[in-house]
């Protein structure tokens, strides 16, 4: 297909030039009914943002320029079909869900999934079957899942209707997905990957594998994380085995009925420009990656780790763009050293954890910006470096289910100070956010490990969430 169109945007550029009056949706008219918004947005930012008219097409039932947009997309990214997604990859990862499960249906799953999967679960019943990821114990890391616990669970689930896979983890990790497909097609089973930071995949070299190649049934790609559209603005990418209209259904369910085109036209827009210049483009970033990566390696204390961590299992490849830095050894937690980037150098980091820290990279980043970061982290050992004692390393640990993420999610429920719940099953979430991966969800027993992990995380001050007491004081468990 013709990768220089891009029909949402050429529709709208043709709109803005008509003057059409307008006695419709939205109420700012175009930004003259709200002039603080036109001028903090601009007005021809403010002129596209409008409702669906047939000239425009309509993403519940696209026929037209939505539809011509969507075939350029999957085009682009090697797919049978794609869905243009506004509500972030959180939309996205759930429709994929909705599409494969039911209530009652299993699907198998890493425990370190996306706070946006779970929740999936709850909103349609199905059973998660949880494949414990390995762990580096030295990162305090999750892996990705080894094949051979993935071909247990198979073996002992047959019944299961879907496999998830994160493709890569937020720290980069792969699992081996072309066996994962073969194993769970070869037992009837669906293949859905978690892209959310994988869009780069699809136009790099020396990149890990992407999973709509690895023969994937569908995928979720945030491109407004390293694709450049805007935030929010997603892309759901299916292959031919899956029903393209029922899929339509389910993204109905729950998608909006008034669609920004200002994020479809983002969406439209950066697909062309990866499909035209991508390769080129992550070439750059994948060099920027390994050239900050070996300057902060060569600073005593920090470990940016990459490829070394491959054992072709539980970490079959590892995404080279992800700048991620074990901080422990200069005495500081991840998300220590994340607060002091953004408040002593300016410098806004992805996320910090218990040990690590993440620079995300991507299409907009400069070499003089990944020196600056290098240089800031120079100086940030020099001025609070400390011993290395009394410091949590592990992210992940390992759940005690009990129940149903659905049935204990609705189940009849008592606030309980956080110290009381010790041994009592939890019927909400508790994660940091970023990177929002549950440490406790709907049905999990609250443990030791659990306990001391969200004491430590509110003291180094992660930003916590999930449960109804924003405060966290108090949680929410099963009577």
């Amino acid at each position: 297909m013709d990768q220089q169109k891009a029909p949402i945007y050429e529709a709208l550029e043709r709109f803005r030039r008509a003057r059409v009056v307008p006695f419709d949706v939205p109420g700012h008219k175009r930004g003259r009914g709200n002039p603080e918004l036109r001028d903090f947005l601009g007005e021809r930012c403010v002129s596209i943002d409008v409702s669906a008219m047939k000239p425009l097409d309509n993403l519940c039932h696209p026929i037209s320029v939505i539809r011509e947009a969507e075939e350029l997309a999957a085009d682009a990214f090697g797919a049978a079909e794609a869905f243009f997604m506004v509500g972030g990859t959180t939309s996205s990862v759930q429709a994929m869900v909705l599409t494969a499960c039911k209530r009652g249906d299993k699907i198998i799953l890493p425990r370190n999934v996306h706070r946006s999967v779970l929740h999936a679960l709850v909103l349609c019943g199905a059973e998660a079957v949880y494949v414990n990821p390995d762990v580096d114990q030295t990162l305090g890391i999750a892996l990705g899942m080894p094949i051979e616990q993935v071909r247990r669970a198979i073996l002992q689930n047959p019944d299961a209707k879907a496999i998830l896979v994160n493709n890569p983890t937020y720290y980069g990790i792969c699992s081996d997905l072309r066996s994962i497909v073969d194993l769970a097609h070869a037992h009837g089973m669906l293949v859905l990957a978690d892209e959310a930071h994988g869009t780069h995949l699809y136009f790099g070299d020396n990149l890990p594998l992407s999973a709509m190649a690895a023969g994937a049934d569908m995928s979720s790609v945030s491109m407004h994380k390293s694709g450049g559209s805007l935030t929010q603005s997603s892309f759901l990418f299916a292959a031919d085995t899956v029903s393209a209209g029922y899929v339509r259904q389910i993204i109905n369910l729950t998608q909006t009925t008034s669609p920004s085109y200002l994020l479809m036209g983002s969406l439209d827009i950066s697909r062309r420009n990866l499909a035209l210049r991508g390769r080129e483009t992550f070439a750059r970033v994948l060099e920027l990656a390994e050239y900050a990566r070996a300057e902060i390696s060569a600073i005593d204390g920090y470990r940016a780790y990459g490829k070394e961590l491959i054992n072709g299992d539980s970490v079959f490849d590892f995404d080279l763009t992800k700048l991620s830095v074990n901080t422990l050894g200069i005495g500081l937690a991840g998300i220590e050293v994340y607060d002091i980037l953004r408040d002593e150098y300016d410098i806004q980091i992805e996320f910090g954890d218990l040990g690590n820290i993440l620079a995300y990279l991507s299409v907009g980043d400069r070499y003089q910006d990944a020196e600056r970061l290098v240089s800031s982290l120079s100086e940030i050992r020099r001025r609070f470096r400390r011993p290395s004692t009394g410091l949590l390393t592990q992210e992940y640990i390992e759940p005690e289910v009990t129940l149903s993420l659905q049935e204990a999610f609705y189940a009849e429920k008592e606030a309980l100070p956080l110290e009381q719940t010790l041994g009592r099953v939890s019927s909400e979430f508790v994660m940091c956010y970023p990177p929002g991966i549950p440490i406790l969800a709907p049905g999990e027993r609250v443990t030791e490990a659990v306990l001391r992990y969200i004491a430590y995380a509110k003291e180094k001050g992660c930003s916590m969430t999930g449960p109804e007491d924003a405060e966290i004081q108090m949680l929410n468990v099963i009577r």
